[in-house]
């Protein structure tokens, strides 16, 4: 496929936003033309401002007055139903676009977000939308009102003098020609331009998230020069693309301009010959002098329609990029918990060596298996394959006898609650991080149960606020342990048959671990537990201790009957305890 071809498949798919609110565009549209219009009307009238010098009396001249008035009237009218309209329609072409991208975004799996910057994707949400929203609205009236006006001025031209119009029409193939070349140039820039963006937007939210380490580690002058870099190559790709746009615009005027030189010398020779009077002198020197203005203006926008192009170009990648495999039809209303892993085997996305090789375990319902083993061997792999955030390379998952994959997403994960180290909490109340998504509808007796269950009511009673605190961005108002609880609570309010703890409690100090190795023995009555810990005194009443190395199972059995083994396990406890 051309890159003409591509550009324009492009277009017409980025059209296709606009097309919901043709109603307003169709406005904007026919304010435009009226506009337009008004371009050759007042060239005209500068023939009866010729003819009224010459004869100045008072009804010609009221005449002229009122002409005049009513054209700039008219051209008003036109200007605000083009400007108001496009900006409707460009604002929710903005919206729709922005909505979209972020719903998609939501729906995209995990090895997508592997190899993606979160910087380069907000940038996608911010900066490219409006890039996209100047080519698929802004580009498209001027096209309209400008290309209308040249059309019209040309009509008008022919009419007085197509001879002399045609010295000017012979200047458009060499126009076409500059404005083609440099767009090639656009389109080079502007996708080092988005590239840049991702780049700064990436570096501001690390140093804005880690702003502790960064002053910690004396990070300030580095994480500054790491700007610095990222801003500056913006700033020169930038420069590039406004130097293109500095030489293709002039350019193409004075190509205008000497169209017009040669036309203006003509038409002084037609005057002195007789064969053109001063009222069409002035008629056709104006309505030839109001083309450059257009012509100019179709030129600059050729610079937008680039950016728009590139910024499409990004944003459908997106949106094109294969969303979370569910094909599954089968729902469960509650799951038991059996979980069974028959010989899985699992590769991270452009890895060379499987993660997990070969697992198979059965867990039977409402028991309680940890995962320990060195970092790296793939406990935190085997649990994610469980909600699905990976799909399973071969073998598989069932749940109850179901392979997961048979399950709509929805249905799975609805049996699944998650506490991890990394805990997420949102800028808004406790309430609303407790009683969080489809918690939503839960009563404050019930919030409050779960708090107290997961040992958090203590600490959020004490709060001025309570329940109602906000909490700050990712819960920054709390601490470790207060941020951990309120996950816990999060999990007993969902009230999921399977439950996985993620190393919950290996970055807690010895009262925070206290409370939150109470609370989890609450949340893991009655559930299929998996649980991940480093600090094996956290998982001894475990009812299973899986030892997995390097994505392999290499024992299995209660906390006693490995010890008794004197393997691995026995080994790393060992070393623990004697620590």
């Amino acid at each position: 496929m051309s890159n003409e071809t591509s550009t324009r498949r492009l277009y017409g798919r980025l059209l296709s936003y606009v097309w919901p609110h043709k109603l307003a565009f169709s406005v904007a549209i026919v304010g435009y033309i009226i506009f337009a219009s008004a371009a050759p009307v007042m060239a005209h009238l500068m023939g009866l401002v010729e003819q009224t010098l010459s004869d100045p009396q008072p009804d010609k001249i009221l005449l002229l007055v009122c002409l005049l008035m009513g054209t700039f009237f008219y051209r008003g009218i036109g200007t605000f139903l083009g400007k108001f309209f496009i900006a409707v329609v460009g604002r929710n072409v903005v919206h729709s676009l922005r909505t979209e991208l972020f719903n998609k975004m939501t729906r995209l799996p995990s090895h997508y977000y592997d190899g993606e910057s979160s910087g380069r994707l907000i940038s996608r949400v911010i900066f490219d939308v409006d890039q996209v929203t100047g080519a698929s609205t802004r580009a498209l009236t001027t096209t309209v009102q400008e290309g209308v006006t040249v059309i019209l001025l040309m009509a008008y031209l022919i009419w007085l003098d197509y001879s002399l119009t045609l010295i000017f029409l012979g200047l458009v193939p060499v126009i076409v020609l500059v404005v083609g070349f440099a767009s090639r140039f656009f389109r080079r820039y502007s996708q080092r331009i988005q590239k840049a963006m991702g780049d700064v937007t990436q570096v501001t939210n690390e140093s804005i998230n880690g702003y502790r380490e960064v002053r910690t580690f004396g990070g300030t002058e580095y994480e500054q020069q790491r700007f610095r870099k990222a801003s500056d190559y913006n700033r020169k790709q930038s420069l590039k693309f406004g130097l293109t746009e500095a030489i293709n615009v002039p350019l193409t005027q004075q190509i205008v301009a000497v169209g017009l030189g040669l036309m203006v010398y003509l038409m002084f020779q037609r005057v002195a010959s007789g064969s053109m009077s001063s009222a069409e002198f002035l008629q056709f020197m104006t309505a030839a002098s109001l083309i450059a203005k257009p012509l100019r203006a179709l030129t600059d926008i050729n610079a937008v329609i680039q950016k728009g192009m590139t910024a499409a170009e990004s944003i459908f990648s997106v949106l094109d990029a294969d969303a979370e495999i569910d094909q599954g039809t089968k729902t469960l209303d509650r799951a038991d918990g059996n979980v069974r892993f028959e010989d899985v085997r699992f590769r991270y996305h452009g890895a060379e060596n499987d993660a997990l090789k070969g697992i198979n375990l059965n867990v039977t319902a409402g028991t309680s298996v940890a995962f320990v083993g060195k970092s790296g061997s793939g406990k935190t792999t085997l649990v994610n394959l469980i909600p699905r955030f990976y799909e399973v390379g071969s073998g598989r998952i069932l749940l109850d006898g179901d392979d997961i994959r048979d399950l709509t997403l929805d249905s799975l994960r609805d049996q699944i609650a998650i506490v991890s180290q990394q805990v997420t909490l949102f800028n808004a109340s406790i309430r609303d991080n407790i009683a969080y998504g489809s918690l939503a509808d839960k009563t404050d007796d019930e919030i409050i149960a779960a708090a107290k269950a997961a040992h958090a009511d203590e600490f959020i009673s004490r709060l001025p606020e309570g329940y109602n605190t906000e909490v700050g961005e990712d819960g920054v108002l709390l601490s470790g342990g207060q941020r951990q609880r309120i996950a816990i609570a999060r999990a007993i309010l969902k009230n999921a048959p399977v439950l996985i703890l993620d190393e919950a409690t290996s970055a807690l100090d010895t009262e925070s671990e206290r409370h939150i190795q109470a609370a989890m023995e609450e949340v893991m009555k009655g559930r299929t537990t998996f649980v991940i810990a480093h600090r094996l005194s956290t998982i001894e009443s475990a009812d299973r201790i899986v030892v997995i190395d390097q994505g392999e199972v290499r024992e299995d059995g209660s906390h006693a009957d490995l010890i008794a083994q004197q393997g691995m396990y026995a080994q790393l406890h060992q070393i623990q305890f004697s620590e």
